[in-house]
């Protein structure tokens, strides 16, 4: 069982043509409905759609109170090491990149969890460069005995791997996985990961299921939009998460729209997503899959992310460095992207609750 046959059929059959022929008529239809077909959701993404923005975030409001209630999960990265084997062009970690690297020891990541735990967040993701030499399974479990005893919730995005290693990971205490497939072009996917295991397309797309597979909570999927049309990826993506969200009924399914950031190579992205693209990304994903989190990091800029809150957005990171052991020693190594938003958490709190939010610190807790 694989979501790649459905990608292949989608990449070879979707054209810009197409969003460009839908009419301003077809999207009023579908903003009558009640619940929207694959077919509506790509009407929704369509040039044609640009106009009804207002009545689609109106829309996608509704839909995310009903289903969440005005809350926001809060949450930080915790690098633990950038040590990569991959050649990726867009990537600050990316092995061709001379900088020291650092892996954290068990020592470093109890004081990073100090420093995190002491602004009040209760879920964290642990990040890693690309190798399962430096971020190893062992290593992980290792690191989920310290930090069981800071945080109520602890994810993953590093390294896929195998069914039986996250299954490994699930009993150690870890609750959730963030993977990007970055682009589900797998032309152009080949053309900027040069070397590497992550050249494997349809193993990393896979690796979602994986998660899924072996019992990890919540699963986070994502473009990295820039690399390729917004329009299609972002309509792939949709298709991915609704594909897992039917399959894995136990697993919460949630998208985040990463954009491309400046990084420490001179990769420039191929497509401009401007502000105005990422809301209709972000509300026709609601409209089509009401129930599924959307996740918003610190890479957008202070204005837009305060616009977006009441658009769809369930989980926002705040205060967050992308540097290992950033938090206790900032700017000692090289980041993987600069972040735009640098408010504190508690900042991020205030305005939550100006809007009317509540600011979620904990909604699960490390049983095993």
């Amino acid at each position: 069982m694989s979501f790649y046959e459905q990608c292949q059929h989608l990449q070879s059959h979707i054209t810009e043509e197409m969003f460009r022929e839908v009419t301003a008529a077809d999207v009023q239809l579908v903003l009558a409905k009640d619940r929207i077909t694959a077919e509506d959701y790509f009407t929704l993404l369509s040039p044609a759609a640009e106009p009804f923005l207002e009545q689609m975030a109106q829309k996608a409001h509704q839909y995310t109170v009903q289903h969440y209630g005005k809350t926001m999960q809060l949450f930080l990265p915790l690098y633990v090491s950038d040590y990569c084997v991959n050649t990726c062009k867009y990537c600050s970690f990316s092995i061709d990149h001379v900088f020291p690297r650092r892996k954290l020891t068990l020592e470093e990541i109890e004081k990073e969890a100090q420093m995190i735990a002491a602004k009040g967040i209760q879920d964290i993701i642990l990040l890693s460069g690309e190798s399962k030499l430096h971020s190893s399974v062992s290593y992980l479990q290792e690191t989920m005995e310290v930090l069981r005893h800071y945080f109520s919730s602890v994810g993953i995005e590093i390294q896929p791997l195998d069914t039986n290693e996250y299954e490994q990971l699930v009993q150690s205490g870890i609750d959730s996985l963030t993977v990007y497939q970055e682009v589900y072009n797998e032309d152009v996917y080949r053309d900027i990961h040069v070397k590497g295991p992550k050249r494997h397309f349809k193993y990393r797309l896979d690796t979602p299921e994986r998660g899924c597979q072996a019992g990890m909570r919540s699963v986070n999927i994502g473009a990295l939009l820039g690399l390729d049309d917004w329009r299609k990826e972002s309509f792939i993506t949709g298709m991915h998460a609704h594909y897992l969200q039917n399959r894995y009924l136990e697993t919460a399914i949630s998208v985040s729209f990463p954009r491309i950031r400046p990084n420490a190579g001179s990769f420039q992205p191929k497509v401009e997503v401007a502000d105005l693209h990422l809301v209709q990304a972000m509300v026709a994903f609601r409209l089509f899959m009401p129930r599924a989190g959307i996740t918003m990091s610190t890479r957008e800029h202070p204005t837009f992310r305060d616009q977006i809150i009441p658009l769809g957005v369930t989980k926002m990171s705040a205060e967050s460095s992308t540097e290992v052991g950033g938090y206790a020693h900032p700017q000692e190594t090289q980041s993987q992207f600069e972040i735009s938003d640098d408010r504190s958490v508690q900042d991020i709190q205030r305005l939550l609750r100006q809007k009317g939010y509540q600011p979620i610190m904990k909604d699960w807790q490390i049983t095993s």
